[in-house]
Protein backbone atom coordinates (compact mmCIF):
# COMPACT_ATOMS: atom_id res chain seq x y z
CA UNK A 1 0.00 0.00 0.00
CA UNK A 2 1.20 3.53 -0.75
CA UNK A 3 2.51 5.16 2.44
CA UNK A 4 3.27 8.75 1.47
CA UNK A 5 1.81 10.86 -1.35
CA UNK A 6 3.10 14.11 -2.79
CA UNK A 7 0.24 16.17 -4.20
CA UNK A 8 1.39 17.94 -7.36
CA UNK A 9 -1.40 20.50 -7.30
CA UNK A 10 -3.00 23.31 -5.31
CA UNK A 11 -6.38 24.67 -4.24
CA UNK A 12 -9.48 22.64 -3.46
CA UNK A 13 -8.36 19.44 -5.21
CA UNK A 14 -5.15 19.36 -3.15
CA UNK A 15 -7.23 19.77 0.02
CA UNK A 16 -9.61 17.05 -1.17
CA UNK A 17 -6.73 14.61 -1.70
CA UNK A 18 -5.16 15.45 1.68
CA UNK A 19 -8.41 14.67 3.45
CA UNK A 20 -8.82 11.33 1.66
CA UNK A 21 -5.23 10.41 2.56
CA UNK A 22 -5.82 11.26 6.22
CA UNK A 23 -8.80 8.93 6.32
CA UNK A 24 -6.63 6.18 4.82
CA UNK A 25 -3.70 6.77 7.20
CA UNK A 26 -1.42 7.97 4.39
CA UNK A 27 1.14 10.75 4.92
CA UNK A 28 0.92 13.78 2.61
CA UNK A 29 3.40 16.21 1.13
CA UNK A 30 2.15 19.47 -0.35
CA UNK A 31 4.06 21.54 -2.87
CA UNK A 32 3.45 25.25 -3.16
CA UNK A 33 4.67 28.26 -5.03
CA UNK A 34 5.89 31.34 -3.20
CA UNK A 35 2.45 32.89 -3.83
CA UNK A 36 0.75 29.93 -2.12
CA UNK A 37 2.73 29.73 1.12
CA UNK A 38 -0.39 30.63 3.13
CA UNK A 39 -2.74 28.50 1.01
CA UNK A 40 -4.90 25.98 2.86
CA UNK A 41 -3.37 22.91 1.20
CA UNK A 42 0.08 24.08 2.32
CA UNK A 43 -1.15 24.31 5.90
CA UNK A 44 -3.06 21.01 6.05
CA UNK A 45 -0.46 18.62 4.65
CA UNK A 46 1.95 16.76 6.91
CA UNK A 47 4.86 18.37 5.04
CA UNK A 48 5.07 21.33 2.67
CA UNK A 49 7.81 22.13 0.18
CA UNK A 50 8.02 25.43 -1.70
CA UNK A 51 9.04 24.61 -5.25
CA UNK A 52 9.46 28.01 -6.87
CA UNK A 53 8.09 31.43 -7.81
CA UNK A 54 4.43 32.17 -8.52
CA UNK A 55 4.28 31.46 -12.28
CA UNK A 56 3.09 27.89 -12.94
CA UNK A 57 5.98 27.27 -15.33
CA UNK A 58 8.39 27.79 -12.44
CA UNK A 59 6.42 25.83 -9.85
CA UNK A 60 3.40 23.60 -10.46
CA UNK A 61 4.49 22.80 -14.03
CA UNK A 62 8.17 22.41 -13.19
CA UNK A 63 8.71 18.67 -13.47
CA UNK A 64 12.28 18.58 -12.14
CA UNK A 65 11.35 20.50 -8.99
CA UNK A 66 8.32 18.30 -8.32
CA UNK A 67 10.34 15.11 -8.80
CA UNK A 68 13.10 16.48 -6.55
CA UNK A 69 10.54 17.34 -3.86
CA UNK A 70 9.12 13.83 -4.08
CA UNK A 71 12.50 12.16 -3.74
CA UNK A 72 13.66 14.49 -0.94
CA UNK A 73 10.48 13.95 1.07
CA UNK A 74 10.56 10.18 0.69
CA UNK A 75 7.10 10.09 -0.87
CA UNK A 76 6.49 6.92 -2.86
CA UNK A 77 3.65 8.29 -5.00
CA UNK A 78 2.39 11.44 -6.71
CA UNK A 79 -1.24 12.43 -7.11
CA UNK A 80 -1.52 15.02 -9.90
CA UNK A 81 -5.14 16.09 -9.26
CA UNK A 82 -6.56 17.82 -12.34
CA UNK A 83 -5.00 20.46 -14.57
CA UNK A 84 -1.27 21.24 -14.46
CA UNK A 85 0.64 17.95 -15.11
CA UNK A 86 -2.29 15.57 -14.62
CA UNK A 87 -2.50 14.60 -18.31
CA UNK A 88 1.16 14.98 -19.25
CA UNK A 89 2.34 11.55 -20.37
CA UNK A 90 5.97 12.72 -20.25
CA UNK A 91 5.59 13.51 -16.57
CA UNK A 92 3.99 10.11 -15.92
CA UNK A 93 6.90 8.46 -17.75
CA UNK A 94 9.48 10.29 -15.64
CA UNK A 95 7.65 9.14 -12.50
CA UNK A 96 7.90 5.56 -13.72
CA UNK A 97 11.65 5.92 -14.41
CA UNK A 98 12.17 7.32 -10.91
CA UNK A 99 10.18 4.45 -9.32
CA UNK A 100 7.51 6.87 -8.16
CA UNK A 101 3.93 5.61 -8.38
CA UNK A 102 1.88 7.93 -10.55
CA UNK A 103 -1.72 7.86 -9.34
CA UNK A 104 -3.39 7.61 -12.71
CA UNK A 105 -2.97 5.62 -15.92
CA UNK A 106 0.43 4.69 -17.33
CA UNK A 107 2.22 7.09 -19.68
CA UNK A 108 1.38 4.86 -22.64
CA UNK A 109 -2.31 4.73 -21.78
CA UNK A 110 -2.39 8.47 -21.24
CA UNK A 111 -0.74 9.18 -24.58
CA UNK A 112 -3.09 6.85 -26.42
CA UNK A 113 -6.28 8.04 -24.74
CA UNK A 114 -5.37 11.71 -24.25
CA UNK A 115 -4.33 12.49 -27.82
CA UNK A 116 -7.59 13.23 -29.61
CA UNK A 117 -6.50 11.97 -33.03
CA UNK A 118 -5.01 8.76 -31.65
CA UNK A 119 -8.01 8.19 -29.39
CA UNK A 120 -10.43 8.54 -32.29
CA UNK A 121 -8.60 5.88 -34.33
CA UNK A 122 -8.66 3.57 -31.33
CA UNK A 123 -12.38 4.14 -30.73
CA UNK A 124 -13.24 3.50 -34.36
CA UNK A 125 -11.40 0.18 -34.19
CA UNK A 126 -13.34 -0.65 -31.00
CA UNK A 127 -16.64 0.28 -32.74
CA UNK A 128 -17.37 3.15 -30.36
CA UNK A 129 -19.42 5.83 -32.24
CA UNK A 130 -17.20 8.74 -33.33
CA UNK A 131 -17.86 12.12 -34.94
CA UNK A 132 -16.91 12.41 -38.62
CA UNK A 133 -13.56 14.18 -38.88
CA UNK A 134 -9.82 13.91 -39.32
CA UNK A 135 -8.20 10.58 -38.55
CA UNK A 136 -4.86 12.18 -37.76
CA UNK A 137 -3.37 15.40 -36.42
CA UNK A 138 -3.34 18.41 -38.75
CA UNK A 139 -0.77 21.21 -38.79
CA UNK A 140 -1.43 23.06 -42.06
CA UNK A 141 -4.35 25.24 -43.12
CA UNK A 142 -4.42 23.72 -46.61
CA UNK A 143 -4.82 20.16 -45.33
CA UNK A 144 -7.26 21.37 -42.72
CA UNK A 145 -9.52 22.89 -45.36
CA UNK A 146 -9.66 19.63 -47.29
CA UNK A 147 -10.59 17.68 -44.19
CA UNK A 148 -13.20 20.27 -43.22
CA UNK A 149 -14.93 19.88 -46.57
CA UNK A 150 -14.93 16.11 -46.13
CA UNK A 151 -16.32 16.27 -42.58
CA UNK A 152 -18.94 18.85 -43.58
CA UNK A 153 -19.39 22.40 -42.26
CA UNK A 154 -19.70 23.62 -39.61
CA UNK A 155 -16.51 22.10 -38.16
CA UNK A 156 -14.84 22.22 -34.77
CA UNK A 157 -11.10 22.95 -34.81
CA UNK A 158 -9.42 21.91 -31.56
CA UNK A 159 -6.03 21.11 -30.11
CA UNK A 160 -4.95 17.47 -30.36
CA UNK A 161 -3.51 17.76 -26.85
CA UNK A 162 -4.89 19.54 -23.80
CA UNK A 163 -8.40 20.62 -22.91
CA UNK A 164 -10.28 23.12 -20.78
CA UNK A 165 -11.65 24.96 -23.80
CA UNK A 166 -8.25 26.20 -24.98
CA UNK A 167 -7.29 25.88 -28.64
CA UNK A 168 -10.87 25.48 -29.86
CA UNK A 169 -12.74 27.38 -32.58
CA UNK A 170 -15.80 26.74 -34.76
CA UNK A 171 -15.61 27.42 -38.50
CA UNK A 172 -19.05 27.60 -40.07
CA UNK A 173 -17.87 27.88 -43.67
CA UNK A 174 -14.76 27.76 -45.83
CA UNK A 175 -14.45 31.55 -45.80
CA UNK A 176 -13.73 31.80 -42.07
CA UNK A 177 -11.84 28.51 -41.73
CA UNK A 178 -8.32 29.91 -42.05
CA UNK A 179 -8.75 32.58 -39.39
CA UNK A 180 -10.36 30.10 -36.98
CA UNK A 181 -7.62 27.51 -37.62
CA UNK A 182 -4.72 29.93 -37.15
CA UNK A 183 -6.22 31.41 -33.98
CA UNK A 184 -6.92 28.00 -32.41
CA UNK A 185 -3.47 26.68 -33.41
CA UNK A 186 -1.68 29.67 -31.87
CA UNK A 187 -3.66 29.27 -28.65
CA UNK A 188 -2.89 25.53 -28.54
CA UNK A 189 0.82 26.17 -29.04
CA UNK A 190 0.91 28.70 -26.22
CA UNK A 191 -1.17 26.58 -23.82
CA UNK A 192 0.15 23.08 -24.50
CA UNK A 193 3.36 23.51 -26.48
CA UNK A 194 1.88 21.54 -29.39
CA UNK A 195 0.48 22.99 -32.63
CA UNK A 196 -1.19 19.85 -33.97
CA UNK A 197 -4.91 20.26 -34.47
CA UNK A 198 -7.91 18.01 -34.89
CA UNK A 199 -10.93 18.73 -37.10
CA UNK A 200 -14.38 17.23 -36.78
CA UNK A 201 -17.95 17.93 -37.80
CA UNK A 202 -19.57 20.36 -35.39
CA UNK A 203 -22.81 19.03 -33.92
CA UNK A 204 -25.51 21.62 -33.34
CA UNK A 205 -27.24 21.90 -29.95
CA UNK A 206 -25.94 18.69 -28.35
CA UNK A 207 -25.77 17.74 -24.72
CA UNK A 208 -22.34 17.08 -23.23
CA UNK A 209 -22.52 13.72 -21.49
CA UNK A 210 -19.60 12.11 -19.70
CA UNK A 211 -19.30 8.71 -18.07
CA UNK A 212 -17.12 8.07 -15.02
CA UNK A 213 -15.14 4.85 -15.16
CA UNK A 214 -12.83 3.02 -12.77
CA UNK A 215 -10.43 0.30 -13.90
CA UNK A 216 -7.93 -1.72 -11.89
CA UNK A 217 -4.63 -3.28 -12.96
CA UNK A 218 -6.31 -6.67 -13.46
CA UNK A 219 -8.50 -5.51 -16.33
CA UNK A 220 -11.73 -4.98 -14.39
CA UNK A 221 -13.64 -1.93 -15.65
CA UNK A 222 -16.83 -0.47 -14.21
CA UNK A 223 -18.79 2.69 -14.92
CA UNK A 224 -20.34 4.88 -12.23
CA UNK A 225 -23.06 6.41 -14.35
CA UNK A 226 -23.14 9.55 -16.44
CA UNK A 227 -22.96 13.28 -15.79
CA UNK A 228 -24.67 16.04 -17.75
CA UNK A 229 -22.07 18.79 -18.23
CA UNK A 230 -23.90 20.78 -20.88
CA UNK A 231 -23.96 24.18 -19.16
CA UNK A 232 -20.70 25.75 -20.28
CA UNK A 233 -19.25 29.16 -21.03
CA UNK A 234 -16.43 29.24 -23.60
CA UNK A 235 -16.19 25.45 -23.30
CA UNK A 236 -15.65 25.72 -19.54
CA UNK A 237 -18.17 23.83 -17.45
CA UNK A 238 -20.24 25.84 -14.98
CA UNK A 239 -22.88 23.41 -13.71
CA UNK A 240 -22.85 19.62 -13.74
CA UNK A 241 -25.46 17.13 -12.61
CA UNK A 242 -26.14 13.43 -12.40
CA UNK A 243 -28.03 11.52 -13.60
CA UNK A 244 -29.01 13.09 -16.92
CA UNK A 245 -32.79 12.91 -16.80
CA UNK A 246 -33.21 13.34 -20.55
CA UNK A 247 -31.68 9.88 -21.12
CA UNK A 248 -33.99 6.91 -21.49
CA UNK A 249 -32.89 3.75 -19.66
CA UNK A 250 -31.95 2.21 -23.02
CA UNK A 251 -29.85 5.20 -24.10
CA UNK A 252 -28.15 5.42 -20.70
CA UNK A 253 -27.23 1.75 -20.93
CA UNK A 254 -25.84 2.21 -24.45
CA UNK A 255 -23.70 5.24 -23.54
CA UNK A 256 -22.30 3.65 -20.40
CA UNK A 257 -21.57 0.43 -22.28
CA UNK A 258 -19.71 2.43 -24.94
CA UNK A 259 -17.64 4.13 -22.22
CA UNK A 260 -16.56 0.80 -20.76
CA UNK A 261 -15.73 -0.43 -24.24
CA UNK A 262 -13.63 2.71 -24.80
CA UNK A 263 -11.69 2.17 -21.58
CA UNK A 264 -11.00 -1.45 -22.42
CA UNK A 265 -9.84 -0.45 -25.91
CA UNK A 266 -6.84 1.36 -24.39
CA UNK A 267 -6.37 -1.16 -21.51
CA UNK A 268 -7.12 1.71 -19.17
CA UNK A 269 -6.49 1.71 -15.45
CA UNK A 270 -7.38 4.09 -12.60
CA UNK A 271 -10.10 6.77 -12.77
CA UNK A 272 -11.04 8.28 -16.11
CA UNK A 273 -13.91 9.94 -17.91
CA UNK A 274 -15.24 9.16 -21.38
CA UNK A 275 -16.99 12.15 -22.91
CA UNK A 276 -19.73 12.09 -25.53
CA UNK A 277 -21.82 14.55 -27.49
CA UNK A 278 -25.50 13.62 -27.55
CA UNK A 279 -27.66 14.87 -30.44
CA UNK A 280 -31.32 15.76 -29.85
CA UNK A 281 -32.28 12.70 -31.92
CA UNK A 282 -30.50 10.37 -29.49
CA UNK A 283 -27.36 9.68 -31.52
CA UNK A 284 -24.20 9.98 -29.45
CA UNK A 285 -20.53 10.24 -30.39
CA UNK A 286 -17.24 9.77 -28.56
CA UNK A 287 -15.59 13.15 -28.04
CA UNK A 288 -12.54 12.53 -25.88
CA UNK A 289 -11.23 10.73 -22.82
CA UNK A 290 -9.93 12.56 -19.77
CA UNK A 291 -7.22 10.52 -18.11
CA UNK A 292 -7.54 12.04 -14.63
CA UNK A 293 -9.99 12.83 -11.88
CA UNK A 294 -12.57 15.42 -12.95
CA UNK A 295 -13.52 18.68 -11.23
CA UNK A 296 -17.10 17.40 -11.05
CA UNK A 297 -16.31 14.03 -9.46
CA UNK A 298 -18.18 14.86 -6.18
CA UNK A 299 -21.63 14.52 -7.76
CA UNK A 300 -20.79 10.96 -8.83
CA UNK A 301 -19.48 10.22 -5.34
CA UNK A 302 -22.74 11.41 -3.83
CA UNK A 303 -25.11 9.34 -5.96
CA UNK A 304 -22.96 6.17 -5.79
CA UNK A 305 -21.45 6.42 -2.31
CA UNK A 306 -18.02 5.62 -3.77
CA UNK A 307 -15.01 7.79 -2.84
CA UNK A 308 -13.19 8.24 -6.16
CA UNK A 309 -9.97 9.64 -4.68
CA UNK A 310 -9.62 6.67 -2.34
CA UNK A 311 -10.33 4.29 -5.21
CA UNK A 312 -7.61 5.97 -7.27
CA UNK A 313 -5.09 5.40 -4.51
CA UNK A 314 -6.14 1.78 -3.98
CA UNK A 315 -5.90 1.02 -7.71
CA UNK A 316 -2.45 2.66 -7.92
CA UNK A 317 -1.40 0.47 -4.97
CA UNK A 318 -2.28 -2.63 -7.01
CA UNK A 319 -5.51 -3.49 -5.25
CA UNK A 320 -8.38 -4.91 -7.33
CA UNK A 321 -11.74 -3.18 -7.44
CA UNK A 322 -13.72 -4.18 -4.37
CA UNK A 323 -17.02 -4.02 -6.24
CA UNK A 324 -18.46 -5.03 -9.59
CA UNK A 325 -20.82 -3.33 -12.01
CA UNK A 326 -23.91 -4.79 -10.36
CA UNK A 327 -22.85 -3.27 -7.03
CA UNK A 328 -23.02 0.28 -8.41
CA UNK A 329 -26.42 1.78 -7.58
CA UNK A 330 -27.40 5.35 -8.43
CA UNK A 331 -29.36 6.98 -5.61
CA UNK A 332 -31.02 10.38 -5.96
CA UNK A 333 -29.80 13.40 -7.89
CA UNK A 334 -26.76 15.64 -7.42
CA UNK A 335 -25.81 19.05 -8.86
CA UNK A 336 -22.54 20.99 -8.71
CA UNK A 337 -21.93 24.71 -9.31
CA UNK A 338 -18.45 26.14 -9.69
CA UNK A 339 -17.80 29.32 -7.71
CA UNK A 340 -15.17 31.44 -9.44
CA UNK A 341 -13.34 34.66 -8.61
CA UNK A 342 -14.53 36.59 -11.65
CA UNK A 343 -16.74 39.55 -12.50
CA UNK A 344 -19.70 38.63 -14.74
CA UNK A 345 -20.42 42.34 -15.30
CA UNK A 346 -16.97 42.81 -16.88
CA UNK A 347 -16.89 39.87 -19.30
CA UNK A 348 -15.98 37.46 -16.48
CA UNK A 349 -12.63 39.10 -15.89
CA UNK A 350 -10.66 37.21 -13.18
CA UNK A 351 -10.79 39.01 -9.83
CA UNK A 352 -7.83 38.19 -7.59
CA UNK A 353 -7.58 39.90 -4.22
CA UNK A 354 -8.10 39.26 -0.53
CA UNK A 355 -11.20 37.54 0.84
CA UNK A 356 -12.45 39.90 3.53
CA UNK A 357 -15.21 37.69 4.92
CA UNK A 358 -17.12 34.61 3.90
CA UNK A 359 -19.92 32.24 4.76
CA UNK A 360 -20.45 28.94 2.96
CA UNK A 361 -23.72 27.00 3.33
CA UNK A 362 -24.16 23.61 4.96
CA UNK A 363 -26.89 21.31 6.20
CA UNK A 364 -28.22 17.96 4.98
CA UNK A 365 -27.42 17.30 1.34
CA UNK A 366 -25.02 20.24 0.96
CA UNK A 367 -21.28 19.82 0.39
CA UNK A 368 -18.61 22.45 -0.29
CA UNK A 369 -15.20 21.51 -1.68
CA UNK A 370 -12.95 24.52 -1.24
CA UNK A 371 -9.60 25.82 -0.02
CA UNK A 372 -10.62 29.38 0.81
CA UNK A 373 -10.85 31.17 4.16
CA UNK A 374 -11.27 34.73 5.44
CA UNK A 375 -8.09 36.70 4.87
CA UNK A 376 -6.78 34.43 2.11
CA UNK A 377 -5.11 36.24 -0.77
CA UNK A 378 -6.34 34.91 -4.13
CA UNK A 379 -3.32 35.23 -6.45
CA UNK A 380 -3.70 36.24 -10.10
CA UNK A 381 -1.55 33.42 -11.47
CA UNK A 382 -3.89 30.43 -11.41
CA UNK A 383 -7.36 29.16 -12.24
CA UNK A 384 -10.11 31.36 -10.82
CA UNK A 385 -12.15 28.57 -9.20
CA UNK A 386 -12.69 29.21 -5.48
CA UNK A 387 -15.08 26.45 -4.51
CA UNK A 388 -17.47 23.77 -5.69
CA UNK A 389 -20.96 23.86 -4.22
CA UNK A 390 -22.59 20.44 -4.41
CA UNK A 391 -26.07 19.32 -3.37
CA UNK A 392 -27.86 15.99 -3.24
CA UNK A 393 -31.54 15.10 -2.92
CA UNK A 394 -33.85 12.23 -3.72
CA UNK A 395 -35.19 13.89 -6.91
CA UNK A 396 -33.92 16.45 -9.42
CA UNK A 397 -36.68 18.87 -8.44
CA UNK A 398 -35.56 18.77 -4.82
CA UNK A 399 -31.90 19.06 -5.80
CA UNK A 400 -32.61 22.16 -7.90
CA UNK A 401 -34.42 23.82 -5.00
CA UNK A 402 -31.60 22.88 -2.64
CA UNK A 403 -29.02 24.43 -4.98
CA UNK A 404 -31.10 27.60 -5.26
CA UNK A 405 -31.21 27.79 -1.48
CA UNK A 406 -27.49 27.04 -1.04
CA UNK A 407 -26.35 29.62 -3.60
CA UNK A 408 -28.59 32.18 -1.93
CA UNK A 409 -26.67 31.67 1.32
CA UNK A 410 -23.13 32.07 -0.05
CA UNK A 411 -21.30 35.17 1.18
CA UNK A 412 -17.83 36.05 -0.11
CA UNK A 413 -16.69 39.66 0.27
CA UNK A 414 -13.53 41.47 -0.76
CA UNK A 415 -13.49 40.04 -4.28
CA UNK A 416 -16.01 39.63 -7.08
CA UNK A 417 -17.48 36.17 -7.70
CA UNK A 418 -19.96 34.51 -10.06
CA UNK A 419 -22.32 33.45 -7.24
CA UNK A 420 -25.16 35.74 -8.34
CA UNK A 421 -24.69 34.64 -11.95
CA UNK A 422 -24.93 30.98 -10.95
CA UNK A 423 -28.04 31.80 -8.90
CA UNK A 424 -29.66 33.28 -12.02
CA UNK A 425 -28.79 30.18 -14.04
CA UNK A 426 -30.32 27.68 -11.61
CA UNK A 427 -33.47 29.81 -11.42
CA UNK A 428 -33.86 30.00 -15.19
CA UNK A 429 -36.97 28.12 -16.44
CA UNK A 430 -34.96 26.12 -18.99
CA UNK A 431 -32.63 24.84 -16.28
CA UNK A 432 -35.48 24.10 -13.89
CA UNK A 433 -37.25 22.12 -16.64
CA UNK A 434 -34.05 20.35 -17.77
CA UNK A 435 -34.14 21.92 -21.24
CA UNK A 436 -30.49 22.88 -21.60
CA UNK A 437 -27.70 22.01 -24.03
CA UNK A 438 -24.19 23.32 -24.63
CA UNK A 439 -25.62 26.42 -26.33
CA UNK A 440 -27.64 27.44 -23.26
CA UNK A 441 -25.28 30.24 -22.19
CA UNK A 442 -24.94 31.60 -25.73
CA UNK A 443 -28.72 31.73 -26.07
CA UNK A 444 -28.94 33.68 -22.81
CA UNK A 445 -26.35 36.18 -24.00
CA UNK A 446 -28.25 36.76 -27.25
CA UNK A 447 -31.58 37.18 -25.47
CA UNK A 448 -30.03 39.76 -23.12
CA UNK A 449 -28.32 41.78 -25.85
Amino acid sequence: MIKKILIANRGEIAVRIIRACREMGIQTVAVCSQADKTALHAQLADETICIGPAPSSESYLNVSRIISATLCSGADAIHPGFGFLSEDSRFAKICEKCNITFIGPTAEMMAQAGNKAEAKRTMQEAEVPTIPGSAEAVTSVVKGKKLALKAGYPVMIKASLGGGGKGMRVARNEENFEQAFVTAQKEAKNAFGDASMYIEHYIEHPKHIEVQILADKLGHVVHLGERDCSIQRNHQKLIEETPCESLSPELRKAICKAAVKAAKAVNYENAGTVEFLLEPNGNFYFMEMNTRIQVEHPITEWVTGIDLIKEQIKIASGQPLSFGQNDVVIRGHSIECRINAEDPDKKFRPCPGTIADMYLPGGPGVRVDSAIYSGLVIPPYYDSMLAKLIVHASTREEAVRKMQMALGEVIITGIKTNVDYQYELVNHPDFINGKTDIDFIEKLKKSES
